[in-house]
Parts: C-alpha cells; sequence; structure tokens
C-alpha cells in the first residue's frame, strides 16, 4: 500500500507493515525528553507508579524554558530532574545547553525517519529534518520514558506544493507568516503536511526549522519537510553515521493537495493576540515599539543572528527601545562569538541572553510589561504570553530594522533619525501601565453540587451518542449528555450549572468525538472527577480547557449523590463539605494548567 512520509515513520516504528490515517498504534520513540517544564511531573509518576526506564541511552531531560535557573520554582523544579536523573543514569542537557528539540538535531539524535516525544509543545519542530517529532504531557512522557513506546493515531497527509520564485527579502518567517495568512489556524488542524517544490527544496536547515515550528500555531500535526542532499549530510556528520531520508511513494494517498504561490508572498506581521491574524507589514508600518526580541525555537538560529548582525552592523537600537537577542543553542551561542557577531550586538546597544526559549517562557528574557509594545521574532503572541503588553510577530530583519527605526519597518525604511516618544505618548504610557488590570484567571478551586454515578468504562457513546454527531454548534450539545446512559437520560434536564461529576474508571472510552467533551461545556459542569479517562478523552477534555481530575481512592471521601465539594486544581486536594471529610487526587500538570488558562490549546 502506497504511504506518505508520516506514514512510513509511524510504521517503521510499530508492529506493522503500513498503517492508514485513523488506525492507533503503538509508536517506539527514538528520542523521549521531559524539560523542566513537565519534568517534576514524570518524575511524580515514576515513583508514584514504580516505573522503571526502558532505555536510558534514549531519554533525556532538557532544561530550556527556564535556562537562567532564576526562578525559585524552576529552579526547583530541575534540581529534582537532576537528582532522578542521577540515579538513573540519564543525561541532561541543562541549563547551559539551550532548547531541546534544536539540541536533539544538532547532536545527532534525532535526525530523518526517527520519532522523538518530548514535553514540548513545538517538538513537531522536527519536521524540518523530515523526522517525527511530538510534544506530549507528563503522563504520555512517563510511559515513554518507562515503556519506551506511545500510542498514536495515524493522522491524514496533506500535500502542499509551493509553485513560483521566492521574492527578494522574503524571508522563512515570511513564508510561514503567508501561510498562516493563507490557511489559519485550523484549516489544517489534524494534518501532517508535506511541503514541496522548487523554492522548498533550496531552504536551508535553519529556513526550515522556522517554518516548522509554527507549524503548531497553523494545528498541524507536523509540517514535514523531505529531506535534501544537505540535509542528509548534515544529520550524517552529527549522528556520525550515514543517514538516509524517508520519502513520500509516489502514488501516496493526500486528503488534500494545495498549489501555493510563493512569488506573491509579502514581508508579514501578526497582529497582537492571535499568531494567525496576519497582515501585510506595510499595515503596521509606523507603530511605535518599546522593545523588539529575536529569538525563541522559531528565529534563534545562527543565519538569523547573522542576518540581524548585518542590519545592526554600524547602527544603534532606537532610544527607549530594548532589543533583546537570545540565541536557541549554546552551540550557535559559541558562534555568534567567534565570528565577532555578539560584539556588534552590544555596540549596538542590545541585550543578549545565554540560549534558551526565552520569551515564550514566563520569568525569561523577552517578556514584556503592561502597556509594552513588542515586535518579536517568537511563534506564539497570545494575550498573557510573551508577558502583559502587546506582541507583534515578524522576521529578524523587520524586528531589527522597527528597533532600530524606533517603530515597525522593513529594512529598506529605516530612517537616518529614529523616531522617539513624545512627552504626551510617554504619559499616555505612563497611564495605561497605572490602569493595567490583571488578566482574569480562571478559578483554580470550584466548588459545587455532585452526580456520583457509580459506574467504570462510561464510553463517549454513552456520554454523546453518534446519532447527535452532524450538530456542529456547541451550545446544541448540553440537552443530549448521557442521552444514551442508562438512568441518566434525563440527566440535561436536572443538571445545573456549577454542578460536577464524579465516576469511577475509564471514563470516556471509545471514539474521538469532542462533542463528548463539549456537552458538558455546554450545560455549565464545572469539572469531572474519576479514577481513569479514556486517552483520547483525556486529552480532548485538557486541551478544551474543560477541568478533569484523577483519583486514586474516593474511599475516605465518603461521597453521596448529592453532596457538596470542593475542587483545588492547583494541588488536587478535593473536600466533601457536606461530610466534612477530604482526599488527595492529582494536581493539573503544568501543561494542563497552562492550557486552562489560556482558555483552550488555541
Amino acid at each position: 500500500m502506497p504511504q506518505t512520509i508520516i506514514e512510513k515513520i509511524i510504521a517503521n516504528h510499530s508492529k506493522y507493515d503500513t498503517v492508514k490515517p485513523g488506525d492507533i498504534v503503538d509508536i517506539e520513540i527514538d528520542v523521549r525528553a521531559a524539560r523542566d517544564f513537565g519534568g517534576p511531573n514524570v518524575v511524580k509518576h515514576f515513583k508514584d507508579h514504580n516505573l522503571t526506564i526502558d532505555d536510558v541511552s534514549k531519554t533525556f531531560f532538557t532544561f530550556d524554558t527556564n535556562p537562567t535557573g532564576s526562578d525559585q520554582k524552576y529552579a526547583v523544579n530541575q534540581q529534582i530532574c537532576r537528582q532522578f536523573a542521577r540515579e538513573h543514569g540519564i543525561k541532561v542537557f541543562d541549563i547551559n545547553n539551550g532548547i531541546g528539540t534544536h539540541t536533539f538535531i544538532e547532536e545527532g539524535l534525532a535526525y530523518p525517519g526517527t520519532t522523538s516525544l518530548t514535553t514540548d509543545s513545538h517538538a513537531n519542530i522536527l519536521g524540518a529534518v523530515g523526522a517525527f517529532g511530538q510534544g506530549m504531557g507528563d503522563k504520555d512522557m512517563a510511559v515513554a520514558f518507562s515503556k519506551g513506546s506511545v500510542w498514536f493515531k495515524v493522522p491524514k497527509s496533506v500535500k502542499l506544493n509551493i509553485t513560483g520564485k521566492r521574492p527578494k527579502g522574503i524571508s522563512a518567517k515570511d513564508i510561514v507568516l503567508n501561510l498562516l495568512h493563507e490557511f489559519g489556524a485550523n484549516s489544517l488542524l489534524g494534518y501532517s503536511v508535506e511541503l514541496y517544490g522548487e523554492e522548498v527544496d533550496k531552504l536551508t536547515l535553519d529556513e526550515r526549522i522556522t517554518i516548522a515550528s509554527m507549524g503548531t500555531e497553523m494545528g498541524t500535526i507536523i509540517i514535514l519537510f523531505p529531506p535534501n542532499k544537505e540535509i542528509l549530510d548534515y544529520c550524517s556528520l552529527r549522528a556520525g553515521k550515514e543517514i538516509k531520508g524517508v520519502y513520500a511513494d509516489n502514488n501516496a494517498e493526500y486528503d488534500h493537495v494545495f498549489d501555493v504561490d510563493i512569488s506573491t508572498f509579502k514581508p508579514m506581521v501578526s497582529l497582537p493576540g492571535k499568531p494567525h491574524d496576519t497582515v501585510n507589514i506595510v499595515e503596521t508600518k509606523k507603530v511605535k515599539i518599546d522593545s523588539g526580541f529575536i529569538g525563541s525555537c522559531t528565529n534563534g538560529r545562527i543565519e538569523d543572528m547573522r542576518e540581524v548582525a548585518k542590519i545592526l552592523k554600524g547602527r544603534k537600537v532606537a532610544p527607549g527601545v530594548v532589543l533583546k537577542i537570545v540565541p536557541s543553542t549554546d552551540r550557535i551561542w559559541q558562534q555568534c562569538l567567534d565570528e565577532g557577531i555578539i560584539k556588534i550586538f552590544k555596540e549596538a546597544g542590545a541585550l543578549v541572553s545565554n540560549a534558551g526559549c526565552a520569551g515564550c517562557a514566563a520569568g525569561q528574557v523577552g517578556q514584556n510589561g503592561p502597556g509594552e509594545i513588542t515586535v518579536s521574532t517568537g511563534n506564539r503572541n497570545f494575550p498573557g504570553k510573551q508577558g502583559k503588553g502587546s506582541v507583534y510577530l515578524a522576521s529578524p530583519a523587520t524586528v531589527t530594522a522597527s528597533s532600530i527605526a524606533g517603530f515597525i519597518t522593513t529594512v529598506d525604511k529605516i530612517p537616518d533619525e529614529p523616531e522617539v516618544f513624545t512627552s504626551q505618548e510617554i504619559k499616555e504610557k505612563t497611564q495605561l501601565a497605572k490602569e493595567h488590570k490583571e488578566h482574569k484567571q480562571k478559578p483554580m478551586s470550584v466548588e459545587g453540587r455532585v452526580w456520583y454515578i457509580h459506574t467504570d468504562d462510561i464510553d463517549t457513546d454513552m456520554i454523546f451518542h453518534n446519532r447527535y454527531l452532524a450538530i456542529t454548534n456547541i451550545n446544541e450539545m448540553g440537552q443530549y449528555a448521557f442521552d444514551n446512559l442508562a438512568g441518566y437520560e434525563d440527566f440535561a434536564k436536572k443538571a445545573k450549572p456549577g454542578d460536577i461529576i464524579v465516576v469511577h474508571k475509564n471514563f470516556g472510552a471509545g471514539s474521538s468525538r469532542q462533542q463528548a467533551v463539549d456537552c458538558f461545556k455546554a450545560l455549565g459542569i464545572q469539572a469531572i472527577v474519576a479514577e481513569s479517562y479514556g486517552a483520547i478523552y483525556e486529552r480532548n477534555a485538557i486541551n478544551a480547557a474543560f477541568p478533569i481530575v484523577t483519583y486514586k481512592t474516593l474511599e475516605s471521601l465518603n461521597l453521596e449523590d448529592g453532596d457538596t465539594i470542593t475542587i483545588n486544581f492547583g494541588t488536587g486536594k478535593i473536600s466533601n463539605l457536606t461530610k466534612n471529610t477530604e482526599i488527595q487526587a492529582e494536581p493539573f500538570s503544568e501543561v494542563q494548567r497552562e492550557i486552562y488558562q489560556n482558555g483552550g490549546l488555541f
């Protein structure tokens, strides 16, 4: 059976010769890595469940979200991981190393045809070298550490043909922002996307990394580049052995095939709040900025650093503007030092930090404050993601030119004299900062009446029957919740907003239907508490920012239907206010907390 790239890679790492979209298979994972973000929870799962390491040579920790170790909570988490690593002989890429996914490529651990799993939602960046990478939560990662494999649903594939000639001055970041403009955040949702074309084949490794890194923002499972000779030679050198690529069969089946003319692409900027809300840069020119950020897994490569240095050389960052630069790995940092790039940065007035994720992670270089306008090379600009201010996304060249000019512009439009804020504008910004209100956080503790359903294996057909699957409006889904669960056919009529459902094992087994989560959201159900969940249901609920909590035993809670309980998502404590009893359940993981506070995966 002819296969796409993703199908071949998955089949090669499973017990099957071929796989097809929709198949759920166990995949052997070549690189299994937990970060300082999520890593301590992986350690906790190991201790709680007496797990063992499957293959220490394939298991790693990467400390890239807080490489300075300056945040106390991160410092504690990093040390928890270090101690666990010492006990088990696990290699740690510590705070002096840089971004984990980039490190795997540099160290020859991830190369064409391999599989990698990390607690980084941008692990699909490895599609840049034709490898399969996925970000998953700490439970999945603990299983990967212990079993060496995880289950995965084979995605459908899309073929994206890039036609035409690449215009001069269009960077890799411009290419992916143009693609976001074309496809938005959900047109390619859940697909594995393969890129083809003459201009695609010319893309360097660094350019491929930039484009692949924003596959997450496009909603894709991964953007896969068929490796050319340059990529194969690089990966062979890093891995110390001959590497051959994995390529789609000529007659492979794709769910969609799109042709996109690159000759029409323009320099682009993402407006604050949504990476896919992209516009031609001419629509944002003259927007005054407070800061610029160059780095992240999207644009922290040596080619990016060289481009920035070329523009900065002999120039100064505008008065009142702070330009922050963070290489993606220590190897790249050292290259910058050897090539005199760091000196250019410093002479221009830029701040240079040690390698890491930077602006995407709270507490690191790249965060901004209330009222601050930042132009950034990052991949995300969700409200609060890079601080309390507003963030425009752009290419390294645009960020550099804007930092020199004092406003958003292109390299060819840098003025002789930078713009500075007038006294009136300074007053307005000061007032805005004073009036700034904290982003309203979703409650980390809830209280509600209990529906205690003493049943195991409540599947998705019982929750939301397949005869209603044509319904797409979430507001219409609530009336059918538990419509097919014996004894609870009238649940939707009796349930009240604020209620909490408590069940036993394997809640949400069965299909992948999102409606089985959304029907409860529509009714205003505050949370579901279960001993365990169907694997797909658990991901669907977390990604939809619907609170689900896992317990070990309810025995000491002395729970009865109709009792009032409180749940603290941060600590995992569940208290029965009616009986004055309590139990300790699992708190939200960092991933679950972030998605919950963000209002969903997107």
